[in-house]
């Protein structure tokens, strides 16, 4: 049997690249308990930090596929230099924190991890336990909505070109998947687990696309430039994820059930021209009483990770959400 995937990360496997950081602002890699998972995390606090005073908080949850140092640590960063103590952190069975399987992409499991950064971050003497959001960016703004569903510590949540990754992978990217494409993914899966189950190579597939043609999907094609290029490439993002184990979670999430519980102020701020612009608005109308959709016009889903021209904007709105919600 071939066990691609099943190693333990070592300090050979996983990469430490400092993270960008705004003048000023301090930056403390730690680790913090996640039931029998140690994860890793950034902790970011604010310029002229004190440890004598109590801080807003905000978990900072990755796109899948990511890591903390892409555009979670980059929109911590910013909100640390707006004045709060923010947590970026790589998911578990990913990057940095432990977790075997290794590239497993399990939708329940990442909700588990945003929950243990908030108890993480709650133990802080200089972190105000009653003043904690979450924020996430594409799948793991999908997970922070999920968590702040029943986690109420979690005050208020924004998000980032948000979607529901198990309607994602369903529906395709821009929710016009027929079911019958649906149902052979499910197929390609059962045929996969019993080639494993016989003691075959373990399968993995990517995340975004490796190559691209003429009818790559312009989200595809920017996704592919910020992770497999230099703009935002990094060693610990290596763009592959288990295939059996990881999509048969996947297919069976949803990320907006149980929607009313979804009572805490809601922020999703979405590019115009993104092809995943269908499932923040579908959130929107159901949230209608606590939920804000903020577009950014001609931003695509991916240009909200890190062009300036749209982070700005979109921490132009992020920026007064959490001031006036934590």
């Amino acid at each position: 049997m071939v066990l691609l995937g099943f190693f333990q990360p070592t300090k050979t496997d996983v990469i430490r690249k400092e993270p960008r950081r705004a003048e000023d602002i301090i930056v403390q890699h730690i680790d913090f308990p996640n039931a029998t998972v140690t994860m890793a995390g950034d902790l970011y606090l604010p310029a002229n930090f004190s440890a004598d005073q109590y801080y807003p908080a905000i978990v900072c949850v990755h796109p899948g596929g990511g890591v903390k140092e892409q555009t979670a640590g980059l929109y911590a960063e910013k909100l640390a230099a707006e004045g709060f103590v923010t947590l970026a952190f790589d998911a578990s069975h990913q990057g940095e924190s432990g977790g075997i399987p290794r590239r497993l992409e399990d939708p329940f499991a990442r909700v588990e991890d945003v929950r243990a950064a908030v108890d993480y971050v709650s133990t802080l003497d200089f972190v105000d336990a009653d003043r904690i959001g979450a924020f996430g960016v594409c799948a793991g703004g999908g997970y922070a909505i999920d968590a702040t569903k029943t986690d109420r510590r979690i005050k208020a949540v924004g998000t980032v070109s948000p979607v529901d990754i198990g309607a994602t992978f369903r529906r395709g990217w821009d929710g016009s998947l027929p079911l019958e494409a649906q149902i052979a993914t499910l197929d390609a899966v059962a045929g996969q687990r019993a080639i494993e189950a016989a003691g075959g190579e373990i399968a993995e597939i990517t995340y975004v696309p490796e190559t691209l043609d003429d009818t790559t999907h312009a989200d595809m094609v920017e996704a592919h430039e910020y992770y497999r290029t230099p703009r935002a490439q990094h060693p610990n993002s290596d763009n592959r994820m288990l295939f059996t184990a990881s999509v048969t979670r996947i297919f069976d999430y949803d990320a907006f059930a149980g929607a009313e519980f979804l009572t805490q102020p809601v922020l999703l701020v979405a590019g115009s021209a993104a092809g995943s612009l269908w499932q923040a608005e579908a959130l929107h109308k159901r949230l209608p009483e606590n939920t804000d959709l903020v577009l950014v016009e001609g931003a695509g889903h991916v240009g909200l990770y890190d062009r300036p021209e749209y982070v700005d904007q979109a921490m132009a709105a992020l920026t007064p959400f959490f001031t006036a919600n934590l």
